[in-house]
């Protein structure tokens, strides 16, 4: 990660076509309305639909046509600390859980079918962390520097993974943080 960075850091990297970078709103599920994930350039990219009125709080994560990708439900009798992310065309995409408590560092494991386990590390309260997959391969990073507008942070993907999915991931987490 150190050797990336040296080359160009995040910004030169998005330019060059890596990664993608997204900004993000806290706490989504208190909005209770819809919301749009804007990409680095300030255009639309996904759309949260906030749906506060149901009896469960639920975050659909759509497209910018408005095709459901993705949908998180808080669940009224599940397991503390552990929260699924379903497909639009319904199945599991991934199950995220939060790990032992860690005296620095929060720590969470998200399990994807198929793709095996990221691990997600770092201050997940202050949106400072990463995620990676297997030995140190970075999927994405969250962080508050790249943004400075009150209650926003930056998602940044690594090319190769599905975006949409990522920024579920980081929308569950900080709904299960908060």
């Amino acid at each position: 990660m150190m050797r990336r960075r040296a080359e160009g850091g995040p910004r030169a990297r998005e330019e060059a076509g890596g990664t993608h970078r997204y900004k993000m709103k806290e706490r989504l599920i208190d909005i209770g309305d819809d919301y749009w994930i804007e990409d680095a350039a300030g255009e639309r990219a996904f759309k949260v639909d906030g749906k506060a009125l149901r009896v469960r709080n639920t975050l659909i994560i759509q497209s910018k046509e408005g095709q459901d990708l993705y949908k998180i439900q808080e669940r009224m009798l599940r397991i503390k600390d552990t929260m699924e992310i379903e497909k639009g065309a319904g199945g599991t995409a991934a199950t995220i859980k939060k790990a032992l408590i860690a005296p620095l560092r929060d720590r969470w494991t998200v399990t994807v079918p198929g793709q095996g386990d990221w691990e997600v590390q770092g201050n997940i309260l202050d949106h400072e962390y990463h995620i990676e997959a297997g030995r140190r391969e970075r999927v994405a990073e969250a962080s508050k520097k790249w943004f400075r507008i009150r209650d926003t942070y930056g998602v940044e993907v690594e090319p190769g993974y599905d975006d949409a999915l990522v920024l579920a991931v980081t929308a569950a987490i900080d709904q299960m943080a908060h």
